[in-house]
């Protein structure tokens, strides 16, 4: 070969070295036209695809004996998986415990009812009670029973109007406000339709007994015409015998809608329990309210009283004062004995009855009706003289109405206290206690001392009522010092103080 031809041969090896050993100049071209600093990357021109097998090829392997077999071990798998979690939840639903069917509940047996007699007295009439409805619902009330708010002279049956609001109460168109602001809370209205009620006897005589019956059933259809949820009358025992009684229950019952049912509310005095167990089978009112917790102080005999009416709880109302339209400071000296009644009324079997000021321990002075006390959360003024023993008044009412509050909203969560089954435990002459409980949800007992010594008790069942006590149980609310909230007590001796009551609990356990 010649020079030249080994010079020609050495400029093509050198025209074709790789890219990236070409000198990277900023205006040199490379092979094919590319500028120095680019690469130029040649893709394939064929792209594989995949397009997966045929039709043909698929039923070819589809009968394979190696596809068949697997098929079958797949669907056997399947089917053993589905036949195993039907019989798992079949013996999960046989095994788990079945939850007890709630009985039908009323609104008057989901909270406590709020007697407002003196409106007067209370806020200045009809407006005044629409002005404090604001306050009132604070206290998770399901029901507010007014008046009486008639005009009637005392023992006079001929100046009875039943359907005239007195004046110094307030006007229909007062009551109609009340009415529209209590349904938008979702609290109901009940009045009191009381004939007689400022004179010696709830329905003046015998004589007269039916005509004024007649009287009341006109009454109540007008005031549930206009959107009253329910009338309460006193001398239930009574009202009961007149002729005319089926047909005002049946103005008053019949007025009943899916949404709103219509409480025919009765109150019972200076009768026998016995004789209550009778009124609330044969009046057939809806609620039964009685004095037995006022005429009977001591232990045994309301203990006898829980144990005779508990299975009628949900026609049974309570209240210490609240038949006679009292305060219930007036049976309960102190603020401490306030608290322990509030707390058994919340606990016992059936509707607490509370009138108003009840709630804050308010006190009566003499026989008159005493003013409610508002703005009690208001402090006073920086550098403001300053009554020490109003001051001490005002943080007590504070106190009594945080812990009515508490005890409402407590009883409006908890089944067993809201409808739950009760048992009798420990009685003395000044001291009850009592045990509630509903199915798979926490037991409660209730024990209150309202004696001047402590009390040592031993809560215990016998083993015919078929219900077990735990070894002990936590403090859930307490008024005395010596048993905190949250500590354990052992339940076989529980020493309450003078005057204080204990709320404890304990899980069920299945």
């Amino acid at each position: 070969m010649s020079k030249d031809s080994e010079v020609d041969m050495k400029d093509v090896e050198l025209n074709e070295l790789d890219p990236e050993k070409q000198p990277m100049t900023g205006d040199g071209q490379t092979v094919g036209g590319e500028k120095n600093g680019s690469v130029k990357v040649k893709v394939p021109e064929e792209d594989v695809t995949f397009t997966g097998l045929s039709k043909e090829e698929l039923m070819k392997v589809a009968g394979t004996p190696g596809w068949v077999r697997t098929r079958w071990v797949l669907l056997i798998l399947f089917w053993l998986g589905w036949v195993g979690m039907l019989a798992g939840a079949i013996v999960i639903i046989v095994q788990a415990p079945r939850c007890k069917p709630i009985p039908e509940m009323n609104w008057w047996n989901m909270g406590p009812l709020y007697q407002i007699s003196d409106l007067e007295a209370f806020s200045n009439g009809l407006a005044g009670v629409e002005n404090k409805l604001d306050n009132v619902n604070q206290l998770k009330v399901k029901g507010l029973v007014l008046g009486p708010i008639h005009t009637v002279q005392a023992d006079k049956p001929n100046t009875l109007d039943l359907k005239r609001i007195d004046p110094t109460q307030g006007s229909e168109k007062d009551l109609l406000a009340v009415l529209e602001k209590a349904h938008k809370k979702g609290i109901s209205v009940v009045l009191d339709l009381t004939p007689n009620y400022l004179g010696a006897s709830p329905w003046f005589s015998d004589s007269v007994l039916n005509d004024v019956v007649n009287d009341v059933q006109a009454a109540a259809k007008h005031w549930l015409s206009l959107g009253v949820n329910g009338i309460k009358i006193s001398g239930l025992a009574s009202a009961s015998n007149a002729l005319d009684w089926s047909s005002l229950q049946g103005t008053v019952q019949g007025n009943d809608t899916e949404d709103a049912k219509k409480l025919l509310m009765g109150v019972a005095e200076g009768v026998s329990v016995t004789e209550v167990s009778q009124l609330v089978n044969g009046s057939s009112a809806d609620l039964v309210l009685s004095d037995l917790l006022s005429t009977r102080s001591k232990g045994g005999e309301r203990i006898n009283a829980l144990d005779t009416l508990h299975l009628q709880q949900r026609s049974l109302a309570w209240g210490l004062g609240a038949a006679q339209r009292d305060q219930l400071s007036k049976r309960a000296a102190s603020q401490a004995l306030i608290r322990l009644y509030q707390l058994l009324l919340f606990t016992m079997p059936g509707t607490p009855v509370f009138n108003y000021g009840d709630e804050i321990g308010l006190q009566m002075q003499g026989d008159e009706s005493p003013k409610m006390v508002w703005n009690i959360e208001k402090e006073p003024e920086e550098g403001a003289a300053v009554n020490e023993t109003s001051e001490a008044e005002r943080k007590e009412y504070i106190a009594v109405r945080k812990w009515f509050k508490s005890l409402s909203d407590l009883r409006g969560k908890e089944r067993s206290l809201l409808h739950g089954d009760y048992y009798s435990l420990q009685s003395s002459a000044t001291s009850l206690s009592f045990l509630r409980l509903w199915d798979q949800s926490d037991r409660f007992i209730t024990a209150v001392n309202w004696g001047y010594a402590p009390e040592t008790l031993e809560l215990k069942l016998p083993p015919t009522e078929g219900v077990e006590l735990p070894e002990s149980a936590l403090v859930k609310v307490s008024t005395d010092p010596e048993l905190e909230v949250d500590s354990k007590v052992p339940l076989d001796k529980i020493t309450v103080g003078p005057g204080q009551g204990v709320l404890l609990h304990f899980p069920y356990t299945g």
